[in-house]
This record gives C-alpha cells, structure tokens and sequence, in this order.
C-alpha cells in the first residue's frame, strides 16, 4: 500500500482495524459464508466509517486471501475453489510439520498451560457455542504457530489455517468440536513428550481427518442482512475498545 493510499489519521487507523477484526471474526466464525457480499456503504453505516476505511480494510482481508475484490462488482467473502482447497490444506499441513518440529520439547511452562486453557476453553464452548467453538479451534493453530518465535510462520500459519475455515465453511459437514478438542489435547501431549516424529504425524492425523469432512453443506446466515450479522461484531470491538481505555 502506497503512502499516499494509506488513512491519513491515528483514529483513522484505529478504524480500519477494528473493521478488519471484526470481519476477519465474521468470516472466520462463518457468520459470513464464502461469497457473502460486502457493501462498502453497509459496513460502513454499521461502523459509522466512512467507504474510504471500509476499503483499506477489505484491502488487508484481500491480501490474506479471505476477501475477493471483484472489478465493479465490490467486495466478496472469498470462494476458494476445489482445486484451491487441497493445495491449501497441503500447504498449511507442511507449515504445521515445522511448527510441531520447532516446539518438540521446547514449550515452556508457561506456554503448556497456556495451550491446556485454550483447549479448556474450546471444551467449554463445545455444543454451547458453535461460532466461537471454530474460532477456537482455529486459533489454537495459530497459538502453536506464534509460540515458535518465527514471524513467517505465525503469518502463514494464520493465513492458511484462516482460508482452510473458508473452505470447510464451502466443502465440509459440520465443525466437530469434539474431535477438534481431543486432537488438540493429543497434539499439546505429544509437544510435551518431545517426540518430534509422533508430534508431526498427530498433526498430520489431525489435519487430514479435519480435510476429508468434505460435504457441501448450506450456512444458516445464507441470505441475512450485512448489518444485522455484524451487529455483534461491532458491540465485541466497542467493548474491547472501553476495556483498553480503563486500562
């Protein structure tokens, strides 16, 4: 992005990315399903911004490969095709092969307690909470991935595994948390026992079992209002906002 394209205030930038977290949530939650429109205009009235914010923030959705900027026709949540999807899934299992390399007998503490509450929570919103239950599970990756210390593979790893949830959303019968949660606590196991050649092949167990729930299935906000899907969203990041100022 050139100097020229960026927002030219602090609050402006402040705006962008609450409008970027809170879509990359939506889609993420699959709220949002692959193909939902994404109106400037809309998105902007819910978050009182101006077209001008909305756009840099769909830009840095588009860049992560999880929103399409389709030549006048706008914005859409990206549709990744067949052919994408294995290419994508085989691309995120050999990140997460060096992730769980890197982290072999390497997790302080610290980090495995981190790790156990994580999956605790996921446990939690099993059968409770459907939309925050896949985000967990998909953080939980990303969790692993930043724990290595390795920018790179924190962002592919967070990339990848994001664009996976588009594709599961698209091909696949409904999230398992149950599965989710028991692979997850496998793995975290598998970490602490230092087994580097049984960590990479319970992740790529995890992984492989999580890509072959290939089903097309209908989303239940197929054909729901913009606004009224993101309504949420907009309280989350408002109350996040109030909670950094009494900080």
């Amino acid at each position: 992005m050139s100097k020229r394209s960026k927002p030219g205030k602090a609050s402006d930038t402040d705006r962008v990315g609450t409008i970027y977290r809170a879509l990359r949530r939506a889609i993420i939650e699959q709220a949002l399903e692959p193909g939902a429109k994404l109106p400037e205009d809309a998105i902007g009235e819910r978050f009182g911004a101006s077209r001008t914010i909305v756009r840099h923030a769909l830009g840095q959705l588009a860049a992560e490969g999880l929103v399409e900027l389709r030549r006048n026709r706008g914005a859409a949540v990206a549709t990744p095709s067949w052919d994408q999807a294995r290419d994508i899934f085989d691309a995120r299992i050999a990140m997460e092969r060096l992730v769980m390399q890197r982290l072999a007998g390497q997790l302080t503490r610290p980090q495995i307690e981190q790790l156990r509450n994580h999956v605790d929570e996921e446990e939690r919103a099993r059968g409770r909470d459907e939309p925050l239950s896949i985000r967990l599970a998909t953080e939980f990756h990303i969790v692993l991935a930043e724990m290595t210390g390795s920018a790179v593979l924190e962002h592919y790893v967070s990339e990848t595994s994001s664009r996976c949830g588009l594709i599961l959303a698209l091909y696949s019968r409904p999230h398992s948390s149950e599965c989710a949660v028991s692979e997850h606590r496998e793995i975290i196991e598998a970490l602490v026992e230092g087994d580097a050649t049984r960590a990479v092949a319970v992740m790529d167990q995890h992984l492989e079992a999580v890509a072959s729930r290939a089903l097309i299935v209908s989303r239940p906000n197929k054909g729901k209002d913009i606004k009224d899907i993101l309504a949420g969203y907009v309280n989350a990041e408002n109350e996040k906002g109030r909670n950094g100022a009494r900080r």
